[in-house]
């Protein structure tokens, strides 16, 4: 089950820049708080600070409220040279934990060659080599002689 968040308000309209809006995005909140994770949105409610109990269908703003992206109102959608009211959004968010977070593996194998001489007295150096494709050499040399 997804766990609601507190309400956030990361973002406030700026009344003297018709540029301006009302941003209430996940890269918003992520970038005012790093440590927040919410792995997957299942479900988001939006409202207007000053108007909690009024859906925002009826306040007669332009505002997006998606649980893909969050909340965006900007200044330039609305009508009559208004400006966003400031709003807060709640995320119903599956847990942070990991039995519901997606993971990604990384898997690198390691092989070691040795080489052998029959030349005496020959110094080799083995090599590690990896899937990526590097080979970092061994950091001491081994020396060989006849049949070893």
């Amino acid at each position: 089950d997804c766990i609601w968040t507190d309400w956030i308000d990361v973002s406030k309209p700026n009344t003297s820049d018709v540029n301006s809006g009302d941003y209430e995005t996940f890269d918003e909140i992520v970038k005012n708080n790093a440590s927040w994770v919410c792995v997957k949105a299942e479900n988001i409610s939006c409202r207007a600070e000053k108007f909690p109990n009024i859906p925002i269908e009826d306040l007669g703003q332009k505002v997006e409220c998606d649980v893909n992206t969050g909340l965006i109102c900007k200044n330039t959608d609305q009508a009559n040279n208004s400006y966003c009211y400031n709003y807060e959004i709640s995320i119903c968010c599956i847990p942070n934990v990991p039995e519901c977070m997606q993971t990604t593996e990384f898997t690198t194998t390691i092989s070691t060659t040795l080489y052998h001489s029959t030349t005496a007295s020959t110094e080799l150096t083995p090599t590690v080599s990896t899937t990526a494709g590097k080979s970092t050499p061994i950091e001491s040399p081994i020396s060989t002689t006849p049949g070893t």
